[in-house]
């Protein structure tokens, strides 16, 4: 059975419509008014084999904040939902990935114990219209509603679109991994019977 999963967000700052399946093919629709960032998650639904049908309204004559967070929220709610128990999941899962001048290290554990360690300075405040430090609320936003433990390090890079992009395709590598299925896998990979 494909593992999918439907959310919606409504606040006087975003409406967010979303709809994920973890076992799909990597297609996307996209559509958050801000293009850079439609483009990196584009690149993670891509790499990560996640099909996601995305609309996200937001407060974008304040700024990006709400749009970027948001989006993050319900990602984060919507792998959560779909992985369900987590039953059968290899749990863990990294990439190392490089794009011309950036490195980038990910590491995920769907332990249900939310963390972020993000270690990636950009120089530039913006890439397209998105400020930079953006990306490091939108993955505490992921971490935090999938219950999700991850580790991003920029280990090189120069090109800020690079390093950027490097860091969502590598997110997506690891997640990818860590939510396959292992038929070895007896309940879920946890000697407490439980991932939460």
């Amino acid at each position: 059975m494909a593992r999918h999963a439907a959310i919606e967000r409504s606040t006087r700052e975003t409406k967010i419509n979303m709809e994920i399946n973890i076992d799909g093919g990597g297609n996307s629709h996209i559509f958050t008014s801000v293009g850079f960032f439609d483009h990196m998650l584009t690149q993670f639904a891509k790499h990560g084999f996640i099909d996601i049908y995305l609309n996200a309204e937001g407060d974008i004559d304040v700024d990006f904040h709400h749009t970027v967070e948001d989006v993050g929220i319900v990602l984060g709610k919507g792998l959560a939902q779909a992985l369900g128990d987590k039953e059968g999941i290899v749990r863990y899962g990294y990439s190392i990935l490089p794009m011309e001048d950036a490195l980038v290290i990910c590491a995920v554990d769907f332990s249900g114990r939310a963390y972020l360690a993000f270690d990636a300075k950009f120089t530039n405040e913006r890439v397209g219209e998105l400020e930079t430090e953006m990306i490091e609320e939108f993955f505490r936003a992921v971490c935090l509603h999938a219950g999700l433990n991850m580790h991003i390090k920029l280990i090189a890079g120069k090109n800020n679109h690079h390093m950027a992009e490097a860091i969502f395709k590598a997110f997506g590598r690891a997640v990818a991994q860590a939510v396959a299925r292992d038929p070895r896998i007896d309940g879920v990979m946890s000697t407490k019977g439980m991932l939460e």
